[in-house]
């Protein structure tokens, strides 16, 4: 199954759509292609996750778990350049895009680098994780995601997901109360949560 998004090579052929999108009161410029998730517009999850996040009080960097094209980490780095964004996915179209984006916006505060979730990942002590899971990836995946991460972050580091209810949030919150120190829901809209989990 090569064309889903989270594969290394989708197969789908080729056929970049740019469009112009306003987060964070900053107006960003992307390009997605086919085979990428969402590839003609900011999806409402990655945006809802975008304009709910707070950077927390510590200092440190950041970490996008699969990126996609970029909206989450890019639009966050746009915002605050004393911190630096790990990028992170699987799929190499989706890490080009995101390269060829960072450019476009002038955002240099990244990294960008090829990993199925935390596998390429060495560092731990990240200030905040986000991430919109790769729910057809399957349950087993998003829930080892959770548990991951708390081992990358520093203490008080903070994990935020979006999600979906019908996709699983009661069960995605649950996890993560057995794994996180503080699990908060910081909004739900349009059958989309967004939640934020600490570590202590």
């Amino acid at each position: 199954m090569s064309g889903h998004y989270y594969s290394e090579n989708p197969d789908a052929k080729s056929n970049p759509k740019t469009w112009t999108f306003v987060l964070r009161d900053r107006e960003l410029k992307f390009t997605s292609d086919a085979g990428v998730f969402s590839k003609k517009e900011v999806d409402f999850g990655s945006r809802l996750l975008i304009e709910e996040f707070v950077f927390p009080k510590i200092g440190g960097d950041c970490l996008d778990v699969g990126c996609g094209y970029g909206p989450i980490g890019l639009a966050l780095a746009k915002e605050d350049e004393s911190r630096q964004l790990l990028m992170v996915d699987v799929n190499e179209r989706a890490l080009e895009l995101t390269r060829e984006n960072a450019r476009k916006n002038g955002i240099s505060n990244i990294e960008v680098r090829k990993s199925n979730l935390f596998d390429n990942v060495q560092e731990s002590e990240f200030a905040a994780i986000l991430t919109n899971p790769p729910i057809r990836a399957g349950k087993k995946v998003v829930h080892q995601l959770f548990e991951d991460s708390y081992g990358k972050l520093q203490s008080n580091g903070e994990l935020w997901v979006v999600i979906q209810k019908k996709q699983g949030a009661p069960s995605a919150i649950e996890k993560l109360k057995g794994v996180f120190d503080e699990v908060e829901i910081v909004s739900k809209s349009k059958g989309y949560y967004i939640i934020r989990a600490k570590k202590h």
